[in-house]
């Protein structure tokens, strides 16, 4: 129970890799606020397992590109909670779209750049004066951010790879203050995020190509996720994290 008596926050809390990530840290004790921009019914789904299994969590719908948003869901979370928050994990984020260059315009850009990045920087600032020595912020970046993403990816990789150099700076900022802040660069992992996205014979041929020869599981990069919170990644910061099944190395 690494953190037991521990509140912690998952943006994008409510289903895929937010609910494996959700689900883990109420089973190690910590409470945890869920949050949810758009579907209730998978969130209350991660909610109904958290409680079946023991844990303690709140779910709290918000709009994680929204400053006024993300400050509700702090103040929820500390007035359920307390005022201490131990954890932040920023997963929420998405591509919408595929479109190449040609095809973006300017609300495209800014739609994917606040998804992936303006998010993790509301939610960052927001959090912190309510964290203390020990915490951990874990950032959710790609290999997209590495390598520059599929087709049409273009600013969703570019948006991921500015979420990796953000936890650098943290780590950087925070570190004095005994704040970790890391990320993860995940692979091909399955997801819904993959079901809307990428064709299936791409899917294959991606695990194909993999050391591993499959894709990930939600609850894999969840792990990696938990222990890049949790006490036993203590000398552990501004780091990007690979999970990918080896398909490329950092």
């Amino acid at each position: 129970m690494q953190f037991q008596n521990k509140v912690a926050i998952v943006t994008g809390g409510g289903r895929d890799i937010g609910r494996a990530v959700s689900l883990q840290l109420a089973a190690e004790g910590a409470s945890v606020c869920i949050n949810y921009a758009n579907d209730e019914a998978s969130a209350k789904e991660t909610l109904r397992l958290v409680e079946e299994a023991g844990g303690r969590a709140i779910l709290h719908r918000a709009d994680a590109t929204e400053a006024a948003a993300v400050a509700g869901m702090v103040a929820a979370t500390r007035a359920a909670f307390g005022e201490r928050i131990d954890v932040l994990v920023n997963l929420a984020g998405g591509m919408v779209a595929r479109k190449p260059l040609a095809e973006i315009d300017e609300a495209f850009f800014h739609r994917v750049m606040d998804l992936n990045l303006k998010s993790v920087f509301l939610a960052t600032q927001a959090v912190v004066p309510h964290m203390g020595e020990g915490a951990a912020i874990v950032n959710f970046a790609s290999l997209a951010g590495r390598d520059g993403g599929g087709p049409g990816a273009s600013i969703y990789a570019t948006s991921k790879g500015a979420v990796m150099t953000f936890t650098r700076s943290m780590a950087k900022e925070l570190g004095p203050r005994g704040i970790r802040v890391n990320a993860l660069c995940c692979g091909m992992i399955a997801t819904r995020f993959h079901d809307d996205f990428t064709k299936p014979e791409v899917r294959q041929a991606v695990a194909n190509a993999t050391p591993l020869r499959r894709q990930g599981h939600a609850e894999e990069a969840a792990a990696v996720a938990v222990f890049l919170a949790s006490p036993a990644s203590a000398f552990m910061t501004g780091a990007n994290v690979d999970v990918n099944g080896g398909v490329s190395f950092s």
